[in-house]
């Protein structure tokens, strides 16, 4: 896509920087409206349609390879539906309508309506299962983690690399009991843990800013969909992140085999998970340490979007002020 082509060049800077802002934020306004109501499958679904009626108003034929799940389980936003007017260029697609929908139901912070646009072939299609990741952000010497690495080996490389002690470390990492080991090791080493309860994305690009965020590190499994949407991000904005499926079903192999995936073991880089030209857009739905939740006002909608690009490296913070509300109606 860095290209110039028929479709290519500024078309592309066109469609994706302001009009992909305008994706994730109807998503999170349809979200918002249902924060703190207990719902989730609600809040969830009324992010998937309002984001997927955005999308279908893109000049892009896009292909959706990280969603909402196969075509039997999702009826929209499914792995593999075609979205945009198909009269653009052709491009692969990574969304989460609504990351942390039991966050956004209970009104919890870090709750975010994310997608990812890259070139056809740039995304890895991952299946519906877990990921074991460590992420860490940008400035730092490449390979000083690494995924196969005890967890108190990448604290205290983490510490060396950033020149301070251990103890001014802080890693996030979600708060599931098959992490009781991981929790025991990081804290045994002096540093700190931000424990979440779910929101995997935001918790990778926590890591990038971690004088605003207090997140060095992030470790430990999470969903294989949400890894490659952080990937996405790290690529654009900076930082270094490994992967590796974890297929617990034969099931989810057959799935991955499906996809293309031979080796379920293989150890994937950030640049294997998101290459060429990438796109990466997210919108609070409720405050985050790095967005602004939604605002509803008498006359006015307020949005904070962040959207990156990965060939040029901008990264565009984008507070909103609609007072168009028609738009932001549920059909």
């Amino acid at each position: 896509m860095a290209k110039s082509t028929k479709h290519g060049g500024a078309v592309l800077d066109r469609i994706l920087t302001l009009e992909l802002v305008r994706v994730t934020e109807r998503a999170a306004v349809a979200a918002a409206r249902l924060r703190g109501r207990g719902d989730e499958k609600a809040a969830d679904q009324a992010a998937v349609d309002a984001m997927r009626r955005e999308l279908n108003q893109l000049p892009i034929d896009g292909t959706v390879v990280i969603g909402e799940g196969e075509r039997d389980e999702a009826p929209m936003l499914y792995i593999g539906e075609k979205v945009g007017t198909r009269k653009g260029p052709e491009v692969d697609i990574a969304l989460d309508p609504l990351e942390g929908t039991t966050i956004c139901a209970k009104n919890l912070p870090n709750s975010i309506a994310t997608i990812a646009i890259a070139e056809k072939g740039g995304l890895l299609n991952a299946p519906d299962s877990y990921m074991d990741k460590i992420a860490i952000g940008p400035g730092y010497p490449k390979g000083v983690v690494d995924l196969d690495a005890p967890a108190a080996d990448n604290i205290h490389a983490m510490a060396k690399a950033k020149d301070v002690p251990v103890s001014e470390i802080t890693a996030c990492i979600l708060d599931r009991p098959r992490h009781a080991k991981l929790i025991e090791d990081v804290r045994q080493t002096g540093a700190a843990i931000r424990l979440i309860g779910d929101g995997d994305v935001a918790g990778v690009i926590h890591t990038t800013d971690p004088e605003e965020t207090g997140i060095d590190i992030y470790m430990g499994i999470g969903g294989a969909p949400e890894g490659v949407l952080a990937a996405a991000a790290l690529r654009c904005i900076g930082g270094q992140m490994q992967g590796r499926l974890v297929i617990t079903m034969d099931e989810q192999r057959g799935r991955a085999a499906k996809m293309g995936i031979t080796d379920v073991n293989r150890k994937y880089e950030l640049e294997e998970m998101a290459s060429g030209d990438v796109y990466f857009a997210a919108t609070g739905v409720t405050d985050c340490n790095m967005l602004t939740g939604v605002r509803f006002l008498k006359d006015r909608i307020g949005t904070h979007t962040v959207v990156m690009r990965s060939s040029t490296g901008t990264v565009r913070w984008i507070k909103a002020v609609h007072t168009d509300l028609a738009r932001f109606q549920l059909d």
